[in-house]
């Protein structure tokens, strides 16, 4: 699992503020890729406790809204 590009943390945080100006998008989806990323941060940095929670929550939140839909 690679560390994520700056390309593709832009565009998630691009996609988040499209979905809180103008609801465009999907709000489970956009959760899904955010854990992707904290994931993929979090295992480039496998001695950052911090990062693994946070993925952690992160994944735990994006789970919750897929099964609410």
């Amino acid at each position: 699992m690679s560390r994520p590009s700056i390309s593709e943390v832009s565009a998630l945080i691009a996609d988040l503020a499209n979905y809180r100006k103008h609801r465009v998008g999907d709000l489970a989806d956009l959760m899904s890729r955010k854990a992707d990323l904290l994931e993929r941060i979090a295992a480039d940095s496998p001695g950052d406790i911090e990062a693994a929670e946070v993925a952690a929550i992160a994944r735990d939140r994006a789970d919750a809204l897929k099964g609410a839909d």
